[in-house]
């Protein structure tokens, strides 16, 4: 019963993210010229929600593998190996008030995506290009399918869509930060 529901409220969590996202990139491409606006209430905000996510997503890989018994795949284990230390760095960001390592979480964020797509992709077009796993083959098939909500919510889509909502919400940070500093400094603007 546990498990069942953990699935259920990471999906709805996927759902929320999902569409947070496209929120946040139509109002990019429409209203960004708003002095005022909830982008900018989230963008100033954007290292404790990248670091929450990344709480939740690291908290609920280990359940899935150590409570739930779900072995992880080999793309899995490279996914975590770009989520685990965000947790790490974003927290320490935050204790230290120091918004410079939004390029280096970013970094991981983005090759963490971009795997992540590529295991969405051999997932959903059942093996296509399944090189990777192939090549390593050990362990368990990186099509494994343990979560499967809503009509489309699996493990690899809950992985995509915490990297996007992380790139996203980094992004935004970044652009805040950086249109409230000074030319040449790296102090906010006064």
């Amino acid at each position: 019963m546990t498990i069942e529901l953990i699935n259920k409220l990471f999906a709805l969590g996927v759902v929320a993210g999902q569409v947070a996202i496209v929120a946040a990139v139509l109002h990019f491409i429409f209203f960004r010229k708003k002095p005022y606006s909830l982008a900018t209430f989230i963008s100033q905000r954007g290292l404790l929600l990248a670091f929450i996510i990344s709480l939740v997503a690291t908290a609920g890989s280990l359940f899935y593998s150590q409570i739930a018994g779900f072995e992880p795949c080999q793309l899995c284990w490279f996914q975590r190996i770009f989520m685990y230390p965000e947790v790490l760095l974003l927290g320490l960001a935050l204790l230290k008030k120091d918004s410079s390592i939004v390029d280096y979480a970013l970094s991981l964020s983005i090759v963490g995506g971009a795997l992540s797509l590529y295991h969405n992709y051999i997932y959903y077009s059942n093996g296509g290009l399944n090189a990777i796993c192939q090549v390593l083959g050990q362990g368990v098939s990186c099509m494994k399918r343990y979560v499967f909500e809503l009509g489309y919510v699996t493990i690899p889509m809950m992985s995509l869509t915490t990297f996007l909502l992380m790139i996203v919400l980094l992004v935004m940070h970044r652009m805040y930060i950086m249109g409230h500093m000074s030319i040449g400094s790296r102090e906010p603007k006064s």
